[in-house]
Formats: C-alpha cells, structure tokens, sequence
C-alpha cells in the first residue's frame, strides 16, 4: 500500500505525500521521531541522548541569564550606593571612572567568578 492510499482513507493527519519531482512522503517530526526510533535502536539512543545534552544546556543557559539578569537589575542601586559611598568630592571625573570600573569588577567576579573583559 503506498503512503497516499493509506493517508486517504485513515484520515491521517501530520503526514504529507507529494508525487512528482522534489515529491515523498513527509511526516511531522514527532511522528518521523516515533518511527525512525522502531526501525533503528542505535537512533532511540542517539535521540534520548541528544536530548538530554540539550537540556543540560538548556539549564546551564538559564543559570546564566538570571544572574545576568540579577546584574542588571542591581546596577542601579550598585551605582548608586557607590556613588554616595566610595566616591570623595574631591576625585576627578577620570579617578570617578576608575572607582565605578573596579567596583564593576568586583561584583562580576562576586557573582560570575571573572571580571568583565
């Protein structure tokens, strides 16, 4: 039975056949996933461990944008606190850089283990 007498009659959804030049049979992925895993073991494991890898990463790239995003939301309030703290009125505007920079440096080390590049 070819995959356009079997789709026609059984309502199939998520699957497509095309005759003719660049035509075929293509499925929706979660259902080319399901079969492809019964015709070969090796891709299943292939599949659960790709999976896995990518939500380790996933995880990892969630941990970073929160603190990332805590940074910035502290930002104002560091500038601020630095600015009515560490900064005399008698420092140039160049030195008054110099301590917002090391003050930057000191809390992305506290928070990410480095200092910004």
């Amino acid at each position: 039975m070819t995959p356009s007498k079997w789709i026609l009659p059984t309502g199939a959804i998520g699957i497509v056949s095309k005759a003719g030049r660049y035509g075929g049979t293509f499925a929706h992925k979660d259902i080319a996933f399901a079969f492809a895993s019964l015709v070969s073991v090796e891709f299943r494991l292939y599949l659960i461990k790709e999976f896995q890898r990518l939500k380790e990463i996933e995880q990892k790239q969630l941990g970073w944008d929160i603190r990332r995003n805590l940074a910035k939301i502290n930002y104002r309030i560091h500038t601020d606190a630095v600015q009515a703290n560490l900064i005399p009125p008698e420092l140039t505007p160049q030195q008054i850089s110099f301590v917002y920079a090391n003050e930057a440096d000191v809390l992305n080390t506290a928070l990410f283990g480095m200092p910004a590049k």
